[in-house]
């Protein structure tokens, strides 16, 4: 009930369409209970002999039954129609919320979670509410007001043939408890199955060169081949406790029926009921047992529903661990100061990825950060963007506690390149005009020029108008490198992050970008992330960072005559470079 509450506050906004669809089902019930009552009539009027009145009677009552026939196509039309405008307009609008709320949850959400099973909760779990909503409310809704109704004429009919009628409700209604909570564990089960199937889709698509390229095509197929049978025998399992649940239903229904043709015999034979009576009764009966048995088809399928709905909704109800604080103020003329107070972060409780880190960089410097993979650099990095809270300490950017500022206000100063760049499926244009979509072709090729790509997209058939594919899958690396680069310079923040932004380029565009970011060096902030040594030689900081700790701080000169872990891995690099091998 608690889910269904918060379910309806999502639905709420469409409550005109529903009103009007549950007034058309209330119509349509109506209906299905006046056309029997007419069929009896004219039973009793031909049982009781056919004079000239009575033709003009069933005259009568076959038009009023066309009537009603003509209105039960115009309620049910509008109890369908309306009802599934309201629910796929709702589930449109969950799609929309989820995709939101994802797009704006912190990274360390992400860690543990697959990304074809994020895509399956924003599809395929939110499909669910449309059979919730179009289908299960209004059904539940005609069946519950056919059922009462029904009571209600069998009553006036006949009170004792009714209350006999009623006897097997009870069973029923047990059934339908132990059902329920037999089958709905199972349903969340092949609800979380198709999304692991979803995720392990999403990963070998994703990485089918690397499967091709190492001959395990037969091995991921039966890794998915388990995936999808584990979904099988899921929803099997839950589909064969309906099996035996719905057959019981019809059961226990038929056992009513039968009761009622019994009793009904007797009550004719002593009490003289009325043959007009017993058609009546036999055509409401079977009005009495639909709902019983359709509510019993809606309990599988709201189970099912539910088992989806609780996904998304634990996605809806994740708590945004970095957001704005309510006193926030907006970050305005940025100069691109950054101050690092002996900061501490760590994913994990007591496991440490940057301890007592402090550093101070002025406007418009340079500086590199070197190190041994996986000591916390990038983490380093992504911390200045808020993208995770420090566990200790503080940021300040131009003297502001980054804490104490808007997330958009800060983000919007500062334009990074990572390591893993990532293009849209887009052309060249949009991908480097994303950073600032109002900049015009002049400016997006001037961007280009600096980072060294302008000439390469020349030559391409279409220019800038090139479709890069899937993650800049037609570009080279060393491509897709510099236009991540000349994105983050269209952007024209202070502050510009270098994540081994020269990593997949060689040796001679490695000397170009870096004389683009020359040219932009002492104008904006950078803080670059490397393992070529050579690429930062020019920095006006360097900061060796091992086990999580700055160890080692200053220029390229001053800690190569340290002789500590810069000046060895810079002359490992040298020799390497000396005898013409890779840096």
């Amino acid at each position: 009930m608690k889910l269904l509450l918060k379910l309806s506050k999502e639905a709420i906004r469409y409550r005109g369409l529903y009103i009007l669809a549950i007034g058309a089902t209330f119509g349509l019930t109506l209906v299905n209970l006046a056309a029997p009552r007419a069929l009896s009539r004219m039973t009793g009027i031909v049982s009781a002999g056919m004079t000239e009145a009575s033709l003009k009677s069933i005259g009568v009552l076959v038009l009023i039954l066309l009537g009603l026939y003509l209105l039960r196509v115009l309620f049910r039309f509008m109890s369908n129609y309306l009802a599934h405008k309201a629910a796929w307009y709702l589930v449109g609008d969950l799609r929309t919320k989820v995709y939101d709320k994802l797009e704006r949850m912190h990274l360390g959400f992400f860690h543990d979670k697959q990304t074809g099973d994020l895509m399956s909760r924003v599809v395929n779990d939110t499909r669910d509410f449309e059979l919730l909503y179009a289908h299960m409310i209004p059904e539940t809704i005609t069946n519950v007001v056919t059922f009462l109704g029904v009571l209600i004429v069998l009553l006036f009919i006949n009170w004792k043939l009714a209350l006999i009628t009623c006897a097997p409700i009870p069973f029923i209604a047990v059934s339908g408890f132990i059902f329920s909570k037999k089958v709905q564990p199972y349903f969340r089960l092949s609800q979380r199955k198709m999304g692991e199937l979803n995720g392990k889709l999403q990963d070998n698509l994703s990485g089918v060169h690397e499967i091709q390229s190492f001959g395990r095509e037969e091995y991921e197929t039966e890794r998915v081949n388990e995936k999808n049978f584990d979904h099988v025998r899921a929803m099997l399992k839950a589909l064969q406790i309906s099996a035996v649940f719905h057959p019981t239903v019809e059961f226990i229904s038929s056992l009513g029926t039968v009761l009622v043709v019994a009793f009904g015999g007797i009550l004719a034979l002593r009490e003289g009921l009325s043959v007009e009576d017993i058609v009546a009764f036999m055509l409401y009966l079977s009005l009495f047992y639909a709902p019983v048995t359709g509510l019993a088809n809606l309990l599988e399928s709201m189970q099912q529903s539910l088992a989806g709905a609780e996904r998304v909704m634990m996605i809806l109800d994740a708590p945004c661990e970095i957001q704005d604080k309510p006193q926030a103020e907006e970050l305005k003329n940025v100069q691109g100061e950054i101050e690092f107070e002996h900061v501490s972060f760590s994913y994990e409780e007591g496991q440490p990825v940057l301890s007592d880190v402090s550093f101070h960089c002025e406007p418009g410097k340079m500086i590199a950060l070197v190190g041994p993979t996986g000591v916390g650099k990038t983490t380093l990095t992504q911390l200045i963007s808020r993208f995770y809270e420090p566990t200790s300490g503080r940021i300040l950017v131009d003297g502001h506690d980054i804490q104490n500022v808007t997330i958009e206000s800060l983000r919007d100063n500062i334009a990074p390149v990572l390591q893993d760049t990532f293009l849209f499926n887009g052309t060249i244009a949009e991908n480097i005009g994303y950073a600032r979509p109002e900049a015009g072709l002049d400016e997006i090729r001037a961007a280009a020029k600096a980072a060294n790509i302008d000439a390469d997209i020349m030559e391409m058939p279409d220019g800038y108008d090139t479709q890069v594919g899937e993650r800049g899958l037609r570009l080279s690396g060393g491509q897709k490198q510099r236009v991540a680069i000349a994105r983050a310079i269209l952007r024209r923040s202070p502050i510009i992050i270098l994540d081994e932004a020269t990593a997949s380029v060689d040796v001679e565009t490695e000397q170009q970008i870096q004389t683009a970011i020359s040219g932009i060096a002492g104008k904006r902030t950078i803080i670059a992330i490397a393992h070529r040594l050579s690429t930062i030689r020019n920095a006006d900081m360097i900061l060796v960072i091992e086990e999580g700790r700055v160890t080692e701080s200053g220029s390229h000169a001053e800690l190569v005559k340290l002789n500590g872990s810069y000046a060895r891995m810079n002359r490992i690099q040298t020799a390497a470079a000396e005898r013409g091998g890779i840096v």
